[in-house]
């Protein structure tokens, strides 16, 4: 798409969703989100169906008139306006290289809101990452960034791989480790956000993970991580999180039993 494009295109996009907006929805946005943008009020639903629109009245869009439309529609203030561009990056994430983190990297500093960190760092970081392998260096840096809104990002963008019983647990084991004993409430809610996920299909990683940490990690982080665990590990992990110590987890305490067996 030539630039000269995206002039009209922007324009028909923000028109869409002024007319599918609604002043009572705008205004509960923008105070449940305490935002400084400017809200239309239009539904997730609209910014789905209108970014869906203009991609498909654009089919030659490459990479360049992708990133060329992101940076259009960004820069406006308009809440609904950077939805559809995040929305435009998930649908054309093929497209990007792995040099296009550094744009990603921007728009998560200027989002200020997990309505849009959330999205970026699973639905577009994630797959980069998963893509080339290489980026996992950029996931480290953002794990020690002074910014909390990207060291959330570093752990979400793991999330896609572990919720399905692979991915890079290790690294996310670090990256947690390291931030378990924050203050920051989006901290610690992302990794026992993570952990409640990997706990789906791995319970036991979770359950060894978390029972010698009990006393570092923050209440909303246990209460999150423990939610899909067997309920008598959840009773023991909550139990050993409100007396301040560590305990230990189900697998290690068979193991000591199978070899008392044995003696």
């Amino acid at each position: 798409m030539k630039p000269s494009h995206l002039g009209p295109l922007v324009a028909r996009i923000e028109a869409e969703l002024r007319l599918r907006g609604e002043s009572g929805r705008a205004e509960g946005a923008k105070r449940y989100l305490k935002s400084e943008l400017v809200f239309l009020g239009a539904d997730t639903r609209a910014v789905r169906e209108t970014a869906k629109s203009a991609l498909k009245g654009a089919p030659s869009l490459d990479r360049g008139g992708l990133l060329a439309l992101v940076n259009a529609l960004w820069p406006r203030g308009i809440f609904e306006l950077r939805a559809v561009a995040v929305e435009a990056l998930r649908a054309r994430c093929a497209l990007l290289t792995a040099k296009d983190i550094k744009l990603i990297e921007r728009l998560l500093r200027d989002s200020r809101t997990w309505a849009f960190v959330d999205f970026l760092a699973i639905q577009i970081a994630g797959p980069l990452v998963v893509r080339f392998q290489e980026l996992g260096t950029v996931l480290d840096r953002w794990a020690a960034d002074p910014d909390f809104w990207v060291r959330r990002a570093a752990m979400l963008a793991l999330l896609l791989p572990l919720r399905r019983g692979t991915g890079d647990f290790g690294r996310f084991s670090r990256y947690a480790d390291g931030m378990l004993e924050e203050k920051e409430f989006f901290v610690r809610k992302a990794i026992g956000w993570v952990l409640r996920e990997v706990a789906k299909k791995r319970p036991e990683l979770v359950d060894a993970w978390l029972a010698p940490r009990t006393q570092r990690a923050s209440g909303v982080t246990v209460r999150e991580a423990v939610r899909y665990l067997p309920p008598a590990r959840r009773e023991a992990l909550l139990t050993a999180y409100r007396e301040r110590r560590p305990t230990t987890p189900s697998a290690a305490k068979a193991k000591r039993s199978r070899l008392r067996q044995s003696d």
